[in-house]
């Protein structure tokens, strides 16, 4: 039996904490390992969209890392990860990336899996997007990261939000490779 794939899961403090939440809760479900990741703006906007606290984020992964810790295992290539997930990524970190300042876990894991030629996929929130926020998405698909801004596919006919941020998620689970993502897909009209 082959060991579990490891995701690294990053929550950010753009809005759409529930991208992250279910990530983590499908991740489980598909017997992946996850090592999560929140900053402070993060926890601070899962508990305004959530209502959950730090502890309660960190209770949906397999292990939680501060991101001050820069000594963590995710901070080397080392340790082997399939892929990593920003969501929801805000530009600050979106910057961070593309630019190379890693300055706390969650950035320099991205860094390390950049270096590393492994799948990382950011699910960048903001809108319009400045000319900034353009270059740094181009910079980072650039060096082989995935921009996905987690938005709805109306044409699967969507009847709530939870069922759009799921399809959202199934689709980020098969862009990441991992075994057991279940997209919808489109069988045409």
């Amino acid at each position: 039996m082959p060991p579990p794939q490891r995701l690294v899961v990053g929550i950010t403090g753009a809005t759409g904490a529930v991208y992250g939440v279910k990530l983590l809760a499908r991740a489980r479900a598909l017997g992946v390992q996850t090592h999560l990741v929140v900053t402070p703006s993060g926890v601070l906007n899962a508990h305004h969209e959530l209502g959950l606290d730090r502890r309660g984020l960190e209770a949906l992964a397999d292990q939680a890392h501060a991101p001050g810790d820069v000594g963590a295992c995710l901070a080397s290539g080392s340790f082997d990860t399939a892929a990593m997930v920003v969501a929801p990524c805000s530009m600050k970190t979106l910057a961070a990336i593309a630019h190379g300042f890693a300055d706390n876990l969650l950035t320099r894991a991205a860094d390390v899996t950049l270096k590393e030629r492994r799948r990382l996929l950011l699910m960048v929130r903001e809108t319009p997007f400045n000319l900034a926020h353009l270059r740094n998405m181009t910079a980072v698909t650039e060096m082989g990261a995935v921009v996905f801004p987690p938005l709805p596919a109306f044409y699967l006919k969507p009847a709530s939000v939870d069922e759009m941020v799921d399809d959202s998620v199934e689709r980020v689970l098969a862009l990441l490779g991992l075994r057991g993502a279940a997209p919808r897909e489109w069988h045409g009209l």
